[in-house]
This record gives C-alpha cells, sequence and structure tokens, in this order.
C-alpha cells in the first residue's frame, strides 16, 4: 500500500467503511497501476462525508448500506466484483438526489468532481474487465416486428393484431418477454403463414373470402376525415389488399343508438364508396317514413340496401367510405355545440354515421395482376419466367435468404423444395405459395438466433457475427428485416467496421422504414399506445372522442418523427417552440387559426402553453386518472422516462388516496398532504409529488387551467436535486439545462430496445461514453443511435448464456 492510501484511510477513518477504502485501494494495483489517486480520493472522501451517516449500519434508509460492500482484500474478486452500487451512487450524484434536499448538500463543484472521478474509476475496471449484459440467445420476434418483415419480404401488408397474441412487455418494452414460443404462439404462426402466403401469390383458396372493418363507436362522424376528399364528411379510410383483379362487394351499416334507431338520420343523406380516391358507387339512405308505405319509427330496414358489387383490380388499395358534405344554414342552439357527437345519451350525433364496412371477394376473378408481391417474388413481370424445379428453388431461395437473414445451405433448400414439391402437382403456384408458407413457419425466419462468441478461455464477452449484427441493426432501426445491403455487407465480413456502421446508420435513417422509431419505439417509451384503453370520464370531460385521442397520438409522433428527419438535438423533444395540430386539437388547446383535419406545423408565440412532450395532451392523459389529473403518476412517469431515476413500486399495504379527506382538502395537492402523513408514503412521494405538481395547470385531459373546481391551481414543485420550480417552464429549463441528464436517460431506454433487454449496471461506462460523444454533436438524434451501434454492449456477446 502506498502513502496515497494511508492519506486516504486517515482521511476517512471516522466515517467511512474500511471496506470501501479497500476496494477503491486495490483496484489500482491490481487493473491499472497509474490510475490518478486523486480520482479514489475525490470518491473516498465523498462518500465519507455525504453517505455513511444515512447509507451504514442494519438500518440504512433505503436498504442500501455501504458497509455490506466486502471488507478484506480475500474477499475481492476484481474482475466481477459488483459495480451495481457504484452506478447507482454515481447515478444519485449525477441527478443531485443525494443527499437528500434537506440534508447538508455539497457545492456544485464537489459533485461534479467526484461524478467525474467515479465515472473515470469504473470507466477504466470496464475496459480492463469488459463485461455486457445477457441477451437471450433465442427470441421470437414481436407482433410489430412480424407484422414489417411481412411487408418487407413480401410485400403484403397485414394487422398483425388480427393473427397474433399481444405481446407483454417489460422495462417499457415488448421486445424483452420473446424467449418463449406458445401453444398459441405455434398455432397463430400456422394460420397466418396459410394465409399469408396465398395472398402474396394473389391466391383465393376455397372462393371468396370476407373482412369487417368497424369505426370506434366514440368516434365523432361531423367533420372531413383526413386522407378521404374534400367536400366529405366523416366515414373511414383504410388500407386494404385486394389479392385478384374482379367483383367485390361492400355491405354497409350505419351506427345506431341503444333504441336501434340509426343515429342522426332526420334527411336524406348520400354515401361514397371509394377506391384510391376514385368514387365507384354512391348510396342515398333515407329516414323511415320518407319511402312509399314505410313506418316513420321503423329503422329497421333503412340501411339493408346499402350492399353493392364494383369492379376492383388486383393489389393495395385505399378505400374510403364517406358523405358528401351537405352545407346549411347555421343550427339555432342556446348553447355552445360541443365537439364531441356520438351518442344520444350525451351529444346526439347531428347526421348518420358509418359503423361497419365489409368487403367479400373476389367474384368472378380475373387473375392476381402485377402487384408489388408479386413483383417481389417472381421479378418486375410479376409472372415466374419458367415453371420448372430449377426456377421455383431460385425464387424461394431470394425469399428465403431473406427471410433467414443468412446465406442459406443445401438443407434449408431441400427442406423447401419437399414443400413445393408437396404441392407442384397443383400447379407451380400453388408449389411456390407451399414453399413460401414452409419458410413463414421456419424456426430461422421467427426467430431471432445468436450464437455464444468463439473466444479466448476464460474471456467474458465476444464479437456478434456479421450477419447477428446486421439483424441487431436492422431490428433496432427498422424493426423489420435486413435488406439485401445488409446481408451483402455481412457476407464479406465489412459490417462490423467502424466507418461501414457509421455508414448504415446515416443510410437507414432516410429509408422510410426508420419510421419505426416512432411508430415501435416512441409510441412504448411515451405511453402513446395506452392511449387506445384510456377513456376519461365522460361526464367531467364532455368533449372528449376518439377524434381528440388519435389527434394526441399525431401530435407527439409527429415531433418526435421531426426531431428524427431533421436530425435535431433530442432536447428539441422538451423545449420545442411549435407543435403539430389539426382543427380538432388546436380547438381543445384554444389556439386559433388552424382548420382542417391535415396536422401541420404551427409555431408558437412566447406566451403559449404548449410545445415540448411534456405539454401534449398525449403524455398528459396517460399519467391522469379517469376523472382528475395525477402529480403521483405524472411525476414518476417524468422521473423514470426523463430523469432515469424512477421511485420503487408503493408496499402493499399502502391506502390509495382518499379523494375527498375533509371540507379543507379539496384540491389534490391537499389530499397529497395528507396521504404523505403516513411515513411509510412520505419516502416516496416526497421525490414523486414535487415534479409532478409543476405539470398541475393541465388537467386530465391536456387543457390548461388555472383553477381546479373554485381554488386556484398551485403548481409549485421541485426537481430532483431540489430545486424550486414554479411551473412547467421551470421544469422544462431544469431539464435542459441538465442535458446529459436527459441524454442518459434516452440512450438507456433505445439500448433496452436495440437490445431486447434491460440495461445493466456493467453497460453504465458505455451509456456514458455514448452520451458524452453525442453531446460533442449537441446530442443530435443520429450522434445517440450510431453511438449506442458502435458501443460494446450493441456488438459484444456475453459468453455466459443466461
Amino acid at each position: 500500500m502506498n502513502l496515497h492510501f494511508f492519506a486516504a484511510i486517515i482521511a476517512c477513518r471516522n466515517a467511512v467503511s474500511l471496506g470501501v477504502l479497500i476496494l477503491f485501494a486495490v483496484l489500482p494495483g491490481t487493473v491499472r497501476g497509474d490510475w490518478q489517486d486523486a480520482d479514489l480520493d475525490s470518491v473516498a472522501r465523498f462518500v465519507s462525508s455525504h453517505c455513511v451517516d444515512c447509507h451504514a449500519s442494519g438500518d440504512a434508509v433505503g436498504n442500501f448500506d455501504i458497509e455490506a460492500i466486502p471488507l478484506s482484500v480475500a474477499e475481492l474478486n476484481l474482475a466481477d466484483f459488483d459495480t451495481a452500487p457504484w452506478e447507482r451512487i454515481l447515478r444519485r450524484i449525477d441527478t443531485r438526489q443525494m443527499p437528500p434536499p434537506d440534508a447538508d448538500r455539497p457545492a456544485e463543484a464537489e459533485y461534479v468532481a467526484a461524478a467525474e472521478a467515479l465515472g473515470r474509476i469504473l470507466a477504466e475496471r470496464a475496459e480492463v474487465f469488459p463485461r455486457t449484459g445477457k441477451v437471450a440467445a433465442i427470441r421470437r420476434m414481436t407482433r410489430m416486428e412480424y407484422q414489417n418483415a411481412i411487408r418487407d419480404l413480401l410485400g403484403v401488408s397485414i394487422d398483425a393484431a388480427s393473427y397474433l397474441p399481444k405481446d407483454e412487455a417489460s422495462h417499457g418494452f415488448d421486445n424483452i418477454t420473446v424467449g418463449e414460443l406458445s401453444p398459441t404462439h405455434l398455432n397463430r404462426y400456422l394460420s397466418a403463414a396459410q394465409a399469408i402466403s396465398r395472398a402474396s401469390l394473389g391466391g383465393i383458396g376455397n372462393g371468396p373470402s370476407g373482412v369487417t372493418i368497424r369505426v370506434p363507436a366514440d368516434r365523432s362522424q361531423e367533420d372531413h376525415v383526413a386522407g378521404l376528399p374534400f367536400g366529405t364528411r366523416g366515414g373511414t379510410r383504410f388500407e386494404h389488399l385486394f389479392p385478384q383483379t374482379g367483383e367485390y362487394e361492400f355491405e354497409l351499416k350505419l351506427t345506431r343508438d341503444r333504441d336501434e334507431k340509426v343515429e342522426g338520420l332526420f334527411q336524406s343523406h348520400d354515401i361514397d364508396v371509394l377506391v384510391d380516391r376514385e368514387p365507384l358507387h354512391r348510396f342515398t339512405v333515407h329516414p323511415p317514413g320518407k319511402t312509399a308505405g314505410s313506418n316513420r319509427n321503423d329503422y329497421t330496414h333503412v340501411d339493408s340496401h346499402l350492399r353493392c358489387r364494383v369492379q376492383i383490380d388486383a393489389g393495395l388499395r385505399s378505400v374510403g367510405v364517406t358523405f358528401p358534405k351537405t352545407f346549411a344554414s347555421l343550427v339555432e342552439s342556446k348553447r355552445q355545440p360541443f365537439d364531441a357527437s356520438f351518442n344520444r345519451h350525451r351529444h346526439p350525433r347531428r347526421t348518420p354515421a358509418i359503423y361497419q364496412i365489409s368487403i367479400v371477394g373476389p367474384f368472378n376473378g380475373k387473375g392476381p395482376g402485377n402487384t408489388l408481391s408479386r413483383r417481389m417474388i417472381f421479378g418486375d413481370s410479376g409472372v415466374p419466367q419458367a415453371t420448372d424445379r430449377d426456377q421455383a428453388k431460385s425464387i424461394l431461395a431470394k425469399v428465403a435468404r431473406i427471410a433467414y437473414r443468412r446465406n442459406l445451405d443445401e438443407q434449408d433448400l431441400t427442406v423447401l423444395m419437399r414443400f413445393f414439391d408437396l404441392e407442384s402437382d397443383v400447379g407451380f403456384e400453388a408449389g411456390i405459395e407451399s414453399g413460401i408458407a414452409a419458410i413463414l413457419v421456419n424456426p430461422n425466419f421467427l426467430f431471432r438466433v445468436e450464437q455464444t462468441p468463439a473466444v479466448e478461455e476464460g474471456a467474458a464477452v465476444g464479437f456478434i457475427s456479421d450477419f447477428e449484427l446486421a439483424s441487431r441493426l436492422s431490428y433496432f432501426l427498422w424493426s423489420s428485416l435486413p435488406d439485401e445491403r445488409l446481408l451483402q455487407l455481412a457476407e464479406s465480413q465489412q459490417l462490423h467496421k467502424r466507418d461501414v456502421l457509421r455508414t448504415e446508420v446515416e443510410r437507414m435513417l432516410l429509408d422510410d422504414r426508420s419510421r419505426s422509431l416512432v411508430d415501435n419505439f416512441a409510441s412504448q417509451w411515451l405511453y402513446l399506445q395506452n392511449l387506445e384503453s384510456i377513456t376519461p370520464d365522460l361526464r367531467l370531460f364532455p368533449d372528449f372522442d376518439d377524434n381528440l385521442r388519435q389527434a394526441f397520438q399525431q401530435e407527439t409522433k409527429h415531433l418526435f418523427l421531426q426531431v428524427l428527419r431533421d436530425d435535431r438535438s433530442v432536447l428539441d423533444l422538451i423545449r420545442s417552440k411549435h407543435t403539430f395540430l389539426n382543427e380538432r386539437l388546436a380547438t381543445h388547446y384554444g389556439i386559433a387559426g388552424v382548420t382542417g383535419s391535415e396536422f401541420r406545423r404551427v409555431e408558437l408565440d412566447g406566451n403559449s402553453h404548449r410545445g415540448g412532450i411534456l405539454r401534449h395532451g398525449s403524455i398528459l392523459m396517460v399519467t391522469s386518472y379517469a376523472t382528475r389529473t395525477s402529480p403521483t403518476i405524472r411525476g414518476n412517469w417524468v422521473l423514470e422516462n426523463i430523469f432515469g431515476t424512477p421511485a420503487p413500486p408503493p408496499p402493499p399495504d399502502i391506502p390509495n388516496l382518499k379523494e375527498m379527506s375533509s371540507v379543507k382538502a379539496s384540491t389534490v395537492r391537499e389530499r397529497l398532504a395528507v396521504h404523505r402523513q403516513n411515513p411509510a408514503c412520505a419516502s416516496c412521494h416526497d421525490r414523486i409529488d414535487p415534479v409532478g405538481f409543476a405539470l398541475e395547470n393541465f388537467d386530465a385531459v391536456g387543457r390548461w387551467r388555472t383553477f381546479e373546481g373554485t381554488l386556484a391551481v398551485d403548481s409549485r414543485g421541485a426537481l430532483p436535486d431540489g430545486s424550486e420550480v414554479l411551473s412547467v417552464d421551470d421544469l422544462e429549463n431544469g431539464i435542459v439545462n441538465r442535458p446529459t441528464i436527459f441524454a442518459r436517460t434516452l440512450t438507456e431506454k433505445l439500448m433496452t430496445f436495440a437490445l431486447g433487454r434491460s440495461v445493466e449496471a456493467a453497460d453504465g461506462p458505455a451509456v456514458r461514453q455514448v452520451v458524452q460523444n453525442a453531446a460533442r454533436q449537441n446530442y443530435r438524434f443520429s450522434s445517440l443511435l450510431t453511438e449506442i451501434v458502435l458501443s460494446d454492449p450493441f456488438r459484444l456477446r456475453s459468453t455466459v448464456e443466461p
């Protein structure tokens, strides 16, 4: 031991455990002899001065006992020692959460010095003893990945939710709990493979088939629907694959109320059926009593005639069903009209609405035509160049190479040709259909498999193969299969090179498939997918409907997509001075001058209450109850998704917050104050609630308010470091003024999504390196993504299987 070690012991003799000092003293001599002793001294002084008073002995706060670290050199295995406590300490120091605000706090310079010193120590240890978290060796595709893979492999657009069970989420994402194949999944994969392979070639099986599309019951249909022609109102638009050219039967049903009367049918209305925006048929629907012999109170058959057959060419088509807009003078009303109109017991529909559309066909089919899927299988002509066995082998080999994400061997082709031979007597295309179905149920397609790297004896990690790297890269940025370019780079053993990886990330982000980072990653990170299951109390929020729910989601997706596409700083997600609105959402927010159903960028003035994601109705609604706001849910959401320090789950015996505990305690703040009188509650709520209070000016559906009931809203709160905030503006400033915290949290979320596992203590140095490198480029989105791809956790695999 050197003099520096004895000096550290003397400096800390009255406080810190000898085990802590032994840990830091032994590391330099064992791991790297030229470490800066000043780093060790800085950390030891900080721990002794600010940690051990609360985190030592049997009653350590939060059950975090620093003295539990090994107490002798003999007990330490430096290659395997647990870095988790030190990563936890570093996280609390970085966010200034420890020591707590009511304790003796170190100066900012002392915080910075200790954090930098501990970060260097952990980075040096990781360099000498590399570790990476354990990714499951076999993982099936998620429902979203399966849907995208079918699109990119065969050119067939499907709704995977209609084929496969929902994937359960863990650590915020659904691509983590995918290590097993349930009997339900197996059965669904089999039926999906048959249907998809048939659709890809334009087959119709045993005859015409049908599909029914229903419009959500709480969707108002009084205004124009985006994607439909101007001059129309209500209805719906969707994509549908017509397998062959032929006649298809459309049948429409109108929305009815609880008395089975068609809502809003007070006069005759036209209904248009459109395909690719071209009108194919027009219906007219009349109220009962308007036709000869009909009873004015009998709605039984008013929509029974809404059925027609139309000729449609094969392929993926945009289908629309809508009402030509009727113009009339303003209706006199004694009260302000509501924006929501979908139930006669709330705000009755003023005009009829579409309930469902059924499509059956084809009848008198004339063949599959030259569709995208057939071109992807057979080539530009959409027909096979030959119909012999060698041609079949070539076709199936091309599809299987992309599907299996690697080069094929002879055994792969032998299996596929057996399936081709089973049906080839029926016809060449029947054999190809059978072979494609076999590809879609093959484990090499459904599962991502990573081999244990071949490394020198004793090595804990090794580089994954280039083909495995191609899959990691494509499922991260595209949530789909690698394309031919990635496979070629993997085949030539070029993909693992850092400059090649940088180029590929840049190329892939320019591809439309990177939209999956919005629809898959952002939807899960920001809880946007939870919006579908949330409906506020309609007695308290009567203006809410599905139109507003969808608008909330689109606002956040548009902002995230703009930051991604324009490669802006990820801090713009927080501090944006513009947002994306359509008329419905602008009306809800009280912003004038926005008309129409299409979303557009809207610049905001300095007095606006809108902007970054913390002000979005989507975030504010998913972090509220149906009847009121919840500073606790909002505060924990911010702590977890912005600061990266979520509170622990509440103990099972903690009582729920009472809605009204006394006459005086009538605001949420006052009720929470009563709740915190329980010490067990206060331990977490003292950290969570102050952050959530800063968002209290937004109600449960995201509208700005200055009063809660008859009392003025009190939005005073605090950041995790104890700094006082008075409003959402102060909360946002606190986040952007210390950008590394948000950038680190977003990096961890992206890395969890990219790897399909939780970020572990061993990943800490790599995460900090990603953030440090991205900081040099002002935290541009592409810099975070690129640095994650170049990081050790992304390119390496543990040699010890989970």
